[in-house]
């Protein structure tokens, strides 16, 4: 039976929390604070996009047909083993991604040169509650652990949360893992960090994830199991917004509006300092043009394809 297109399925809307918008079908978000560095595409592999810091000591590696679709490192030299690790799989919006690359971006603007070393390279702090200080800060509150030696934290809505691992483990172990959605292929997001992850960076992350900003998505990319538990707000729905200068005027804000403003606020946290109007102005044209060109240019495959084979009846994972 012939089913009619329905125009309203591709409606885009605000999605709040933020946390259960998914991927969006693109990963731009997550790369726009390193739009500067170097970029690697790998067509032959699993990795389709590396970008790198210049001196390739931070790797972020693009797995776009994978159950893991980002995965992140650090290392001493450009050649060493990674000190540290973060994925980030395919249910987890890009903007929670662009926490941790625009903090990483900072990081490595502010090292120095000529020791070899960097904020990103940092021993992370003795105290759990110094990686996930956003999330406390901003309501979340301990939850009833699933193992013993484990710490949960819990947004007010029950639908994200954290959970940190305390117990002996060695370095290149997973202890922290950011969460968000219920259970199962498709619903649930997850940021998984390694030991020796610096707290700051996993704190930036986890700070994207407390404001939990609205998004812009279109109907049919919200996943039917979670629709039930997000607020949709169509974009044409007038709102007040204060343009840079002159008094405010009513109107719709655009995707882009909304797509740019998350990246800037990311960089914003991740800078520590206050930004100026016209430094917002910049960033966001910055984000818009790089978006822009690599999405023509096909640099970023759609992250929708991130999906189990049909060969196979069970995902792939990269670890």
């Amino acid at each position: 039976m012939h089913v009619p297109h329905d125009p309203a399925l591709y409606e885009e809307v605000l999605v709040s929390p933020m946390y259960l918008a998914g991927t969006g079908g693109t990963a731009d978000p997550s790369f726009a604070p390193v739009a500067h560095w170097p970029r690697h595409h790998l067509d032959d592999g699993p990795c389709q996009l590396v970008v790198t810091s210049p001196d390739h000591r931070i790797r972020i590696g693009w797995f776009g047909d994978d159950f893991e679709l980002w995965k992140i490192t650090a290392a001493e030299e450009a050649v060493a083993a990674a000190r540290w690790t973060a994925t980030f799989n395919h249910s987890t919006p890009p903007e929670i991604v662009a926490g941790l690359t625009a903090a990483l971006a900072h990081d490595y603007a502010e090292a120095d040169p000529y020791d070899g070393n960097g904020h990103f390279l940092a021993n992370p702090s003795m105290y759990w509650a110094d990686a996930v200080r956003p999330l406390t800060d901003a309501g979340w509150k301990r939850g009833v652990p699933a193992e013993r030696g484990t710490v949960e934290i819990v947004a007010p809505d029950g639908q994200a949360g954290v959970v940190i691992d305390n117990r002996l483990s060695g370095w290149d172990d997973e202890t922290v893992t950011l969460w968000a959605g219920p259970p199962g292929w498709g619903t649930r997001a997850e940021a998984v960090f390694t030991a020796r992850t610096p707290s700051h960076l996993i704190a930036a992350t986890a700070a994207v994830m407390a404001e939990s900003a609205p998004v812009v998505r279109e109907r049919h990319q919200i996943d039917r199991r979670v629709k039930h538990l997000v607020t949709l707000t169509p974009v044409a729905q007038a709102v007040t917004v204060a343009p840079a200068t002159g008094p405010s005027v009513s109107r719709a804000p655009t995707p882009l509006d909304v797509r740019r403003t998350a990246v800037t606020q990311a960089v914003h946290r991740a800078a520590r300092a206050p930004l100026t109007a016209a430094d917002l102005r910049v960033m966001a044209a910055q984000s818009r043009s790089a978006g822009a060109a690599q999405y023509r240019s096909g640099s970023l495959a759609p992250a929708a394809a991130a999906r189990p084979s049909a060969n196979s009846s069970t995902p792939r994972r990269g670890r």
